[in-house]
This record gives structure tokens, C-alpha cells and sequence, in this order.
């Protein structure tokens, strides 16, 4: 009594273990297309429906009847096999093909209980014989259940699809269905027992302990012999040697489209055998549970390694992008402080804002006429300021824009070598180049710092002295002075521009010092330039931010793959 209650408790165990496998795997999702996405995809699918359909089902009930599959080629007779066992025709047969389309499941009526309603859950139900020679099933996403008295109680017959169908949708359903047998019936013919597909299935089932049974259809007797024994040794090679083969000769059919009696008895006695005893039956049980549940260890691994492949693919997404931007952003630095910003057009309206006559010259002799000319610039024409503003928001944002769009090109060639990054260029095509916002985005962005400067030369007003300084020349002159020593290194420029780059730095913040001092223009400085970074950081950012959202929507949980491995082996130790 005591053996029995701990046993009942480590089933359950494992079936609570089981359920929470398929739960699991259920969840997880490989969006990102790899390699390995595809492959993952399918085995996903089918781990999921084994579990649903075959492996919770025989867990919950050892001693339920016996699900016999019967699959193979296109053309070898699996219908007129069915039909000649039951001795009626129940699954349609004929030479047009795909001559099966919903699966036929042929059982005792006292088994209707359970292929009603516990077998194959994820499938709908139509009862009765369909027109052996009428149309063929739409319904492929059902079985057709059909009651037998010739067939014993205990066993059932399911026709599946073609294993090599033409129909995609049925090579899928009898996989599927070949998955939730407690036996494989395989026909194949003398012509045919070496093709590739079937053996690839075969190999499987070998694989993974599936118990499997041969027949061996349409075989000349002149070669009976020689197909048996090469079919025994390739059933050998694929770790299936114990597997029984039945041969059935090639003979005419009878008016009713089944094969003589005879022929079929020894296959019928063994099916027989299978349902009335019921330790052979639990033998054919449990060895395709046992395989099922031992193959789950390396099913579930590939998932987590394919997850754990996403995740990588993620994260190099990811990386690519936010190092592009941060490029960008390095780029942008390096121009507002080498002095690039300082040539062509913004020399020019610096010199026609200070006056072009002694420029240099000023700055020897000293600050004080410069003041004068400054301030009659700007009160008596304040386009040259004005102008010079202009230009150098200009310089600014083409400097802003283009680091933006070179790491946007950075990002899509990039991707388009990183495994995944092309397909998601592919389904998000605005990923191709910066946002088309950007300009406007970057205007507003250089505008409200120039407006940001002006509260900073203000708020150095402390004082009256200083006030009146800052009147005297003008906050908007002063906020442009401020944009030029923002620029003050001239490492990029060479030659003759370089030198009078040179000088206008030294000269705008000579100007600077002489009104708030040189520790308060260096703190000014600092302050702009860290202000125009921080937004432009920030601009990056949302530009990145299309990308990783866009990897973001198609990346599996973090914790997908760990979940994964945590259920596979929590299914091992409740075994």
C-alpha cells in the first residue's frame, strides 16, 4: 500500500513536471532569424504537441488502449492496409493523390471514451466513415473516428498523411501524428523501402526508442527474399533491429479494394496479440514513453541553445547601435572643440562683426577700442551679429545632422552582417536612415541652447560693474562671443585659416575675460559646451532608441533559456 502511494506521488511529480516543460516551452519564441531560428521554431512545435498529444495523455493513463500510427510513402497502401485489417473500408484509398487528408482513427466502441476525449486533445472530432470515393477532407485539423468490430478493444488504427506528401500541410500532420504513437507502423513497398524521407523518420524513432513495427507492401515473390533481408540489415544500421517485419506479397485486390485474408493474418494476429495482452501491450508503452521522456533532455538543449543564440544576436544588435551613436556623439564632440566649426563663412561674418581693418592687431593693443567697435556694431547694425549667429547655429546642426546620418549608415551596413540585422531592416524599412525629423529636431535643439547661453550671460551679472558691461556690448553679442570660445581649439585646421581661426578664438575670449574674468569665461565655457553634448546626447539617444526597440520587439525573454534547461531538468529528477 505504501510502494503504491509513493508511486502515485512521483507520477505525479512527473506529470506536474511535464506539464510545466510544456508551459515553458510554449512560451518561448526565437523572433530573431538565425540559423537556427527555424529549426528551433519547429522543434518548439513539435516537442510541444508530443507533449500535449502523446506524452500527458500516456502519463496520465498507462493501461489506456494502444495507439497504433500508420504511416509512409505516397502510394504505399497505408488505406488498403487499414481497410484489409478491419476487413472494410473505412479509410479512403485510390490512386488520386493526396488520397487521405483528415486522419482516420479506427477503433473498438468500447475505446470511444478515450479517443474521444483524452488522445489527441489538440485535435477536433468527426465521427462516421466518410465517402470512400467522394471528396477528399478539409477539415485537416481533426480525426475521423471510426468504430470497428472486427478491430479488438484495447488498440486502434490511425491513417496519417503521406509522410512525403506533395501538401506541406499534410507532411506536417504526420509528423505530428507519428509523434503521438505508442507504435509506428511503417508500409513502404519493394520499390520504394530505401527512400530517403521515410528513412530519416525511421532514424528518429530509432533515435528517441520509438517502438516500430514493418510492412513490407507489394513485394514480387521472386524478390521476397532479397528486399527482406536488405530491409533487416538498414532496419539494424539505424538501432532498430528488433523491429518486426511483415511482407505481404504482390497480388490483385479484391472487388472491395482489400488484400486477401492471408496476407494480412500475420500482422492482424500480432496487432491482436498487442491488445489482448496486456503485458505486451505495457512492454510497446513504455518503451515509446520511456524513448519520448529520454529525448527530451536533448530537444529541450537545442531550444536553449537557439535561445541563448538570440540573445547573442540581440545583444550584437543592440551594441551596433549604441556604438554608432556614440561614435556620432564623440564626432560631434571632437567637432565643437578642434576648431572645424571656426572656418570658411564663420570667419568671414566674425570678421564683419568685429571689423576686418586691425583684427589681429586689436589684440595686442588691447581690449578697448575692440569694445567700442563691438558695441557700435551692435547698436548701430546688429546684422553682422545676427549673421554670425546664424552661421554658426548653422555649422552646428549640418555638424549635428551628418554625425547622425553617418551613424544611421554605421548601423544598417553593420546589421546587414550581423546575423538577424538584415530581416529587421527588411520589416522596419525607416531603419535605413536617420528620422526625418531630424533637421527640424536639430534646429530646435541648437536654438533653445543659444536661448540657454543667454540666461548664462545674464545670470554672470552679478554686480554692477559686470551689468553694465554686459549692457554695454549686449547679451546677444556676447552669447555668439561665448559660441566661438566654445570652439577655442583649433586642432583640425591647418595653414593660413588655421592661424586666423587661431586668433578669433584668442580674441572672443579676450573679450569674455575683460567683462566676467578669466576663471568665470573658463567656467562659461565649460558649461556651454557640456549643455550643447548633454542635448545632443540626448537627441542620440531617441535616434538609437528606434533601433533597440526594433531588437527590443523581437528579442526572446532574458530568461527564456534558463527557464528552459530548469524545466527539462526538473523533469529529469521527478523521473
Amino acid at each position: 500500500m505504501v510502494e503504491s502511494t509513493q508511486a502515485a506521488a512521483r507520477g505525479d511529480l512527473l506529470v506536474d513536471a511535464v506539464e510545466h516543460l510544456k508551459v515553458t516551452a510554449e512560451r518561448a519564441t526565437f523572433p530573431i532569424e538565425l540559423a537556427s531560428s527555424t529549426t528551433a521554431r519547429e522543434g518548439r512545435a513539435t516537442l510541444v504537441a508530443q507533449l500535449d498529444d502523446y506524452i500527458l495523455p500516456r502519463l496520465a493513463a498507462l493501461d489506456a488502449p494502444l495507439l497504433v500510427v500508420v504511416g509512409g510513402s505516397t502510394g504505399s497502401g497505408k488505406s488498403t492496409l487499414v481497410n484489409s485489417v478491419v476487413r472494410e473500408a473505412v479509410s479512403r484509398s485510390g490512386v488520386l493523390r493526396p488520397t487521405t487528408r483528415a486522419p482516420v482513427l479506427v477503433h473498438h466502441e468500447a475505446d470511444r471514451e478515450w479517443f474521444t476525449r483524452k488522445v489527441l486533445p489538440r485535435f477536433g472530432r468527426l465521427t462516421g466513415r466518410s465517402d470512400t470515393q467522394g471528396a477528399v477532407d478539409e477539415d485537416m485539423g481533426s480525426v475521423r473516428l471510426v468504430t470497428s468490430a472486427t478491430l479488438p478493444a484495447g488498440l486502434a488504427l490511425l491513417d496519417a498523411p503521406d509522410i512525403d506528401s506533395v501538401v506541406a500541410a499534410n507532411r506536417e500532420l504526420s509528423r505530428q501524428l507519428l509523434n503521438a504513437a505508442d507504435l509506428w507502423l511503417f508500409v513502404t513497398t519493394a520499390a520504394r523501402y530505401a527512400d530517403a524521407v521515410p528513412w530519416e523518420l525511421l532514424r528518429q524513432a530509432g533515435d528517441r526508442g520509438t517502438s516500430v513495427a514493418i510492412v513490407l507492401d507489394r513485394v514480387p515473390d521472386e524478390a521476397m527474399g532479397e528486399v527482406r533481408d536488405d530491409l533487416t540489415r538498414m532496419l539494424a544500421e539505424q538501432g532498430l533491429a528488433g523491429a518486426p517485419i511483415f511482407a505481404v506479397r504482390e497480388v490483385r485486390l479484391s472487388e472491395d479494394g482489400l488484400l486477401p485474408e492471408d496476407e494480412v493474418a500475420p500482422l492482424r494476429r500480432w496487432l491482436v496479440t498487442l491488445a489482448q495482452d496486456a503485458v505486451a501491450r505495457q512492454t510497446v508503452v513504455r518503451r515509446t514513453l520511456s524513448g519520448a521522456l529520454d529525448s527530451l533532455g536533448d530537444r529541450v538543449g537545442q531550444l536553449v541553445t537557439a535561445s541563448e543564440e538570440q540573445q547573442d544576436a540581440a545583444r550584437d544588435l543592440r551594441r551596433a547601435a549604441e556604438s554608432a551613436y556614440a561614435d556620432a556623439g564623440d564626432g560631434v564632440e571632437a567637432g565643437v572643440s578642434d576648431g572645424t566649426l571656426l572656418r570658411g563663412e564663420v570667419l568671414a561674418r566674425w570678421q564683419e562683426f568685429v571689423g576686418t581693418g586691425e583684427f589681429l592687431r586689436t589684440i595686442e593693443s588691447g581690449i578697448g577700442r575692440l569694445r567700442d567697435r563691438l558695441t557700435a556694431a551692435i547698436k548701430g547694425t546688429p546684422q553682422p551679429a545676427e549673421q554670425l549667429g546664424e552661421v554658426l547655429q548653422s555649422g552646428v546642426a549640418t555638424l549635428v545632422v551628418s554625425q547622425a546620418d553617418r551613424a544611421a549608415s554605421d548601423v544598417r551596413r553593420q546589421w546587414r552582417h550581423d546575423p538577424g540585422g538584415e530581416a529587421l531592416l527588411a520589416r522596419h524599412t525607416g531603419l535605413g536612415s536617420s528620422s526625418p525629423d531630424l533637421p527640424d529636431r536639430v534646429d530646435r535643439l541648437v536654438r533653445d541652447w543659444q536661448g540657454d547661453l543667454l540666461d548664462l550671460i545674464r545670470s554672470q551679472g552679478q554686480d554692477k560693474r559686470t551689468t553694465a558691461r554686459v549692457l554695454a556690448y549686449g547679451v546677444n553679442a556676447l552669447a555668439v562671443v561665448l559660441m566661438l570660445v566654445v570652439f577655442t581649439q583649433t586642432g583640425g585646421l591647418t595653414g593660413a585659416e588655421g592661424g586666423i581661426a587661431a586668433g578669433s578664438a584668442v580674441l572672443a575670449q579676450r573679450i569674455l575675460e575683460a567683462i566676467f574674468g578669466d576663471q568665470a569665461v573658463r567656467t562659461l565655457a565649460r558649461r556651454a559646451r557640456r549643455d550643447l553634448m548633454d542635448r545632443v546626447g540626448e537627441l542620440y539617444v531617441d535616434e538609437a532608441d528606434r533601433y533597440l526597440q526594433a531588437v527590443d520587439a523581437a528579442s526572446v525573454p532574458p530568461d527564456q533559456a534558463t527557464e528552459l534547461a530548469e524545466a527539462a531538468v526538473r523533469v529529469k529528477a521527478a523521473r
